[in-house]
């Protein structure tokens, strides 16, 4: 006991590291205080025999410090594990702590109610919905949008250089360059016409009939207008070639022609003139002068 007095002499009128002033109290960050504020009963360095609650995983335990223990600190603290429900809790405390002042016995039972009742407002808790807050990322919320944005672009230009496909198509502005099916094609007309107009209540059987007679009326004139279309192929195509031909006469006349040209004109390199050149030497001029 006279330890136990000089150890709180310097706690209480120096420094200690768990002591916390305010401008009301003094308060105990130990973590086996009792009552968590900074008084001589109630710290658990200055009393050698000393009793404490603490809660773990949600589960209590009794913690039990005595003299005997004092000389190994490792093995200081007795742990013992109290019941969950609060009576046989209570029980535990008087059993292990009968011969220990009357203000410990108090201090930890009501350590325990109190810890009792905020585990069971945690499971409470934990039974109800919570709102979760959740951080908001900003930046990829803007590249998402974009990404969107230029989704939805493409699929416009893509919507639209079909559709005016489609229309050059009916109207025959590229003629018989692509070699498409024809029946294709009629498909996704009408496919396109399905989905503009609305189904009618009443009618549709007598309307579908009509629709497939006029197909194949259309398709019936389409493959005769491609048959007159041949005729007329095959009758320009031999006019064609009688042009061909005619042409044909022409050019070899001409390349008749230009052989015997070149032939004349081989002959003429053949026949090379002959040059007389007239020249005067200094000896003939003196010769003139003396006569």
């Amino acid at each position: 006991m006279e330890n136990d007095d000089i150890v709180w002499s310097i706690i209480n009128k120096s420094f200690c590291s768990y002591k916390v002033n305010t401008k009301t109290q003094r308060f105990c960050r130990n973590e086996y205080n009792l009552t968590g504020l900074c008084n001589r009963s109630s710290c658990p360095l200055a009393n050698s025999q000393y009793a404490t609650v603490r809660e773990e995983d949600g589960n209590c335990f009794l913690y039990m410090k005595t003299v005997e223990r004092s000389g190994f600190p490792r093995n200081m603290w007795e742990k013992v594990k109290l019941s969950k429900s609060l009576e046989k809790a209570l029980r535990q405390i008087n059993e292990y702590l009968v011969y220990w002042p009357g203000f410990l016995k108090q201090k930890c039972k009501q350590r325990l109610l109190k810890i009792s009742q905020y585990l069971i407002r945690m499971r409470k808790l934990r039974l109800r919905r919570q709102k979760k807050l959740v951080p908001i990322q900003r930046k990829q919320d803007r590249r998402e949008r974009r990404r969107e944005e230029k989704a939805l672009v493409a699929a416009r230009l893509d919507s639209a250089i079909e559709k005016e496909l489609l229309e050059r198509l009916k109207r025959g502005t590229y003629g018989d360059i692509y070699n498409f099916p024809q029946v294709a094609f009629n498909k996704a007309l009408e496919e396109e016409e399905e989905e503009e107009v609305e189904p009618e209540e009443y009618g549709e059987d007598d309307e579908n009939e009509e629709e497939e007679g006029e197909l194949d009326e259309e398709l019936e004139k389409e493959l005769e207008e491609e048959s007159e279309n041949e005729e007329i192929e095959y009758v320009e195509a031999d006019s064609d070639l009688e042009a061909e031909l005619e042409g044909e006469s022409d050019v070899e006349d001409i390349q008749v022609n230009k052989a015997q040209s070149t032939d004349s004109i081989k002959e003429n390199i053949r026949r090379k003139p002959r040059l007389e050149i007239e020249y005067e030497t200094e000896t003939s001029k003196s010769l003139k002068h003396k006569v």
